[in-house]
């Protein structure tokens, strides 16, 4: 059984590492972020999608983290 799980956690991450790749290759159009009149350095588009990405994996942890707090 747990030779299974990590076969299937193996091919799991083989998948998202292959998605992330096709991602990155096919947006490599360098792309300027203006917010509020500021605008970013010039980027690939899919720095700017994985950095979007990895801030979204930070960011809806820690408000789960304050919403669970402040239910006590």
């Amino acid at each position: 059984m747990r030779r299974l799980k990590a076969l299937s956690l193996a091919a799991f991450l083989l998948l998202v590492g292959f998605a992330i790749l096709v991602v990155v290759l096919e947006n490599r159009q360098i792309v300027t972020l203006v917010i509020f009149g500021w605008a970013a350095p010039s980027l690939p588009l899919a720095v700017l999608l994985l950095m979007a990405l990895l801030l979204g994996l930070v960011v809806g942890p820690l408000l789960m983290v304050f919403a669970l707090l402040r239910r006590r």
